[in-house]
């Protein structure tokens, strides 16, 4: 048992462990000569191996990488804004369309229940087509979907539509970003560009009230939306250009994170597929680093395939049979924890935004929209200082915990961030509804101060979730993390349908004391995710869910 991880007997190798002598297991029948590539500096395995091919995103040099990781994590803020865009100006929009609050919420609700469905639909065609043609689609629909809801008027109708429609438009950097980072880095690089993309996805979403209200102010609601259409046209053209696709299918003994002892006994009994029985690693006299191919000749920065949204199928798998395997693994303990860890906690922060308005604007505070948006700044706050500790504990604690463990990675070793999101985050729900409920005695600082703590968490289980599906189901991350958005937009959906409701009916103080408690249950379902994480890669590496419901 290494640190806590139960090991497994049933295979030699289980996916996500990563190990030299677990790789030798697994590509011992590979077409190969042995050689095995590492870091520059010599001292760590690379994780998953690269292939020789200069398109392999692998090979790309590291700036061109971070570059396209730059882009999609800006385009990721623009997106993120569209969620909270409208939480300065309930107000300002119930009086505009003499509307209830819950109407006015609603229009939270449609966008994040169009966020969940599109996001079947999306993935699937990850699958089969890839990422690239997702991000531009979405860039334009946001667009669009943006101007629509500027000029919607009084037309609440109309307004609901498009807010429905940038929910689509948001579907594709929510689902498939952080599958993006997985395919774009190798398992040591992995921690702080995650943090840096759930920051995107996440902080940006708490400055955006912080914005809209003095905007609202002093030009009037429309102009949130116009803006927006504005900066995502401005940032089309970067994705045609720069973002080339990141989604790359190599030979599965080079998935050295993914695959398991079957592969190597695929390839033993297999090597006439492959010829000879040699391959292009082959040519590589030594196991030390090597220039990045992609500065051998034939690889082009621009070229006329980076730029086309489809450079050809990433699967022969139909396509419905793909729109439908995210459903079974919410039966998968991994995928449903991740759900859990991340969906409610995000659902809470929705629930929180409601409540905001709601007492802020009311007695004996009487904030106008645009002092209610500043509230958010604590938020905001929250956010850079959770992604601050992500992006330091992640990669260091990860590698700390590997060098204690004889030089084996496991997966479980990214779920102590759960830590400080269980000590943060819950305190930030608790210090919230005790505070909140008496405005009075407290002011606005101190509910502000436990929201920031709440998104600290927050901000920190996305990271921890996400880092554990890359790294521990990578070979089905993009379908996991479809998981992940549907859940936390339905449930979110739902408190925003009934949370104003049910917050007058019961009161702030003990709705949030039992949200807490709950919270604080589900914290500690990551023991068990822990401990038993390892026999639950080698059940399902046996037991393939998609494989019983005929969806692989």
């Amino acid at each position: 048992m290494g640190l806590g991880v139960l090991d497994d007997t049933k295979l030699q190798h289980i996916p996500g462990t990563a190990t030299l002598e677990d790789f030798d297991q697994i590509t011992a029948g590979a077409p190969r000569d042995g050689n095995i590539k590492y870091s520059k500096d010599g001292t760590t395995i690379l994780v998953p191996q690269p292939s020789d091919d200069p398109r392999d995103p692998l090979n790309w040099p590291l700036w061109r990488r971070d570059l396209i990781t730059g882009i999609l994590c800006l385009l990721s803020v623009i997106a993120s804004t569209l969620s909270p865009l409208l939480a300065a100006n309930t107000l300002t929009l119930t009086l505009y369309f003499e509307r209830s609050f819950t109407d006015i919420a609603l229009l939270t609700g449609y966008h994040l229940l169009g966020v969940g469905v599109a996001g079947f639909i999306f993935v699937a065609s990850a699958r089969v087509w890839g990422k690239r043609h997702l991000y531009i689609l979405g860039t334009v629909i946001i667009m669009i979907s943006s101007a629509w809801g500027g000029g919607s008027n009084h037309n609440y109708g109309s307004l609901l539509a498009a807010r429905f429609f940038q929910g689509v438009g948001l579907a594709p950097f929510e689902a498939l970003v952080n599958a993006s980072v997985g395919d774009l880095y190798f398992v040591h690089e992995r921690g702080k560009r995650m943090a840096l993309s759930n920051l995107s996805l996440f902080g940006g979403a708490f400055f955006t009230p912080v914005i809209v209200g003095k905007l609202t102010s002093t030009l009037g609601w429309q102009w949130s939306f116009y803006l927006l259409a504005i900066f995502s046209a401005a940032m089309l053209p970067l994705v045609i250009l720069f973002v080339p696709e990141t989604t790359f299918v190599r030979e599965q003994w080079l998935n050295t994170d993914t695959a398991t002892t079957y592969d190597s006994e695929y390839y033993k009994s297999g090597n006439e597929m492959h010829g000879s029985g040699t391959s292009s690693l082959d040519k590589r006299p030594d196991t030390g680093p090597a220039e990045p191919l992609s500065t051998q000749p034939g690889h082009k920065f621009l070229s006329r395939e980076s730029l086309m949204p489809f450079n050809g199928r990433k699967t022969d798998e139909p396509f419905f049979k793909l729109l439908l395997r995210p459903f079974p693994l919410f039966f998968h303990p991994g995928i449903f924890w991740a759900c859990l860890i991340q969906g409610t906690l995000i659902g809470w922060t929705v629930l929180i935004g409601i409540v905001l308005a709601a007492i802020m604007l009311g007695p004996p505070l009487f904030f106008n929209e645009v002092q209610t948006g500043y509230m958010y700044t604590g938020a905001f706050i929250g956010a850079l200082l959770g992604f601050l500790m992500a992006g330091l504990l992640s990669d260091s604690a990860a590698k700390f915990m590997t060098k204690r463990n004889g030089g084996i990675y496991e997966p479980e070793f990214r779920l102590v961030l759960v830590i400080p999101q269980l000590i943060f985050g819950c305190a930030g729900l608790y210090g919230f509804g005790i505070t909140s409920n008496n405005t009075y005695r407290y002011g606005w600082f101190w509910p502000d101060f436990f929201f920031a703590l709440e998104v600290m968490g927050m901000v920190l289980g996305a990271v921890s979730s996400a880092l554990y599906i890359v790294d521990a189901h990578r070979d089905i991350a993009v379908e996991g993390f479809t998981c992940l958005l549907v859940f936390k937009n339905i449930f979110s959906f739902g408190l925003t349908f009934s949370g104003y409701n049910w917050l007058v009916k019961s009161g702030i103080r003990p709705v949030f004391i039992a949200i807490s408690s709950v919270q604080v249950a589900i914290c500690c379902l990551t023991v068990l995710m822990y401990v038993f994480g390892k026999k639950n890669r080698s059940f399902f590496a046996r037991h393939d869910l998609l494989k019983m419901f005929k969806l692989r």
